[in-house]
């Protein structure tokens, strides 16, 4: 298993027993932060182990500010940002932002109620990150509950696909001068946080039919960082050293 997973896999062993849809919103809303706050701890610490030492968030106890997010200055006011690597020199490098959706709404029994507010706040964060650094490496993770696939009718399509074709207009930023509300890359992960285990599927939005693994999606974004930064850095199978002089 690739150490992405298995971090995945330690951080949400953690999780309490997911509450039941029908449950108060209150101890819903708490599950949901415990579970973006357990994925941004894990997503910091690939970052540091592919050679971004300064990635946040980190353990209580590290050097630096290690909470749950960092608060970023941006092009229309300072943003807090789920996983962030950035340093003195160049300022923001890579900015994550982590979105879930955990619980069926009860109506419509779907989990697509929050999708257009999820993504209008994604949407807002690359807007105000990419105008103060247009260089930036920014990517969106959305994470849905595994039922997300299944939740379909003959009326209308599954949350999972429905939120591909809502977001694919906002990734593939390939160049720095591109649309500001654009990610570099956005990504749809289906999650079992059951507690017998953890696994993830993931795909990059746009592409449904083509699954990828996370290690692949994270040795990408390392790829693109030292594009974003030659001067700086350069990758490696996956993992950034300082370029040669």
């Amino acid at each position: 298993m690739a150490r992405i997973d298995d971090l995945l896999d330690q951080a949400l062993a953690e999780l309490p027993p997911k509450p039941e849809d029908g449950a108060k919103q209150s101890d819903k809303k708490a599950y949901s932060e415990r579970v973006s706050k357990l994925l941004a701890l894990a997503f910091g610490e690939e970052l540091r182990r592919r050679g971004m030492p300064e990635a946040r968030p980190a353990p209580a106890g590290a050097p630096g500010d290690s909470g749950a997010e960092r608060r970023i200055a941006g092009g229309i006011g300072a943003k807090k940002v789920d996983v962030t690597w950035a340093t003195e020199e160049c300022g923001l490098i890579l900015g994550i932002s982590i979105k879930t959706i955990n619980f069926r709404d009860a109506k419509t029994r779907n989990f697509q109620k929050n999708l257009t507010n999820r993504r209008a706040d994604m949407l807002m964060e690359a807007v105000t990150l990419h105008r103060r650094f247009p260089y930036a490496v920014l990517a969106g993770f959305f994470f849905l509950d595994k039922e997300a696939e299944n939740d379909g009718t003959d009326k209308r399509r599954s949350t999972l696909l429905n939120a591909h074709a809502r977001l694919r207009l906002f990734t593939g930023r390939n160049d720095p001068a591109g649309r500001d509300e654009q990610y570099e890359k956005l990504y749809l992960v289906l999650l079992d946080s059951s507690g017998s285990g953890v696994p993830l599927q993931a795909w990059e939005v746009g592409k449904p039919t083509h699954p990828v693994a996370l290690e692949a999606i994270f040795t990408g974004l390392t790829d693109l960082v030292a594009e974003r930064n030659p001067d700086f850095y350069e990758a490696t199978d996956g993992t950034l050293s300082r370029a040669s002089s």
